[in-house]
């Protein structure tokens, strides 16, 4: 059963989840889950938004491309960490998600990418708009520390890849209960 919700009543929570560790979902060939920590509740175009950021040689990210849209779930009681190590540390290039995680998924509403009974707060979001970073704009301490050059970008933890922004307007909004 889902509740719908307004997301305003919940923006303190999602923004308090964010850096902890909410998920990004995305479907296109398969089911694909990845923990992030960047991204923004907003408005953007008079619509309710909601950013998030992918590096370029994610898996994630050639979905999104595919697809236009994606699913975000946040954990109401806390971070489950069997969820939060497969889906922080393993491609879904390699990796069923799904099966690894134990991640139930709910039917979406509106769009084709399900959300996650595990993380019940869920915002269903298509791309209005995307960009990939220009790191020479980014302040050169915060390039150094988040965009070293001397790792392999393709390796599924590497971080020195600039990210692409979509900005995805929120179609749906529910807790699963």
């Amino acid at each position: 059963m889902k509740e719908p919700i307004r997301v305003t009543d919940f923006a303190q929570e999602i923004t308090e989840a964010l850096p902890k560790g909410i998920l990004l979902n995305s479907k296109h060939e398969k089911f694909n889950s990845m923990v992030i920590g960047w991204g923004g509740l907003g408005t953007v175009w008079g619509k309710p938004t909601f950013t998030v950021y992918v590096r370029e040689h994610r898996y994630t990210k050639a979905q999104l491309d595919a697809t236009g849209e994606f699913s975000v779930s946040i954990p109401v009681n806390g971070v489950i960490p069997e969820i939060a190590k497969v889906c922080g540390t393993q491609s879904g290039r390699d990796v069923e998600k799904e099966t690894a995680a134990h991640l139930t998924l709910e039917a979406p509403e509106v769009i084709h990418v399900p959300g996650i009974r595990e993380y019940p707060l869920t915002l269903e979001c298509r791309v209005l708009y995307s960009q990939k970073q220009d790191l020479d704009r980014i302040p050169a301490d915060i390039r150094a520390r988040m965009y070293p050059q001397d790792v392999d970008g393709t390796y599924c933890m590497a971080n020195r890849d600039a990210h692409t922004a979509y900005i995805g307007e929120i179609v749906a909004a529910y807790r699963i209960r």
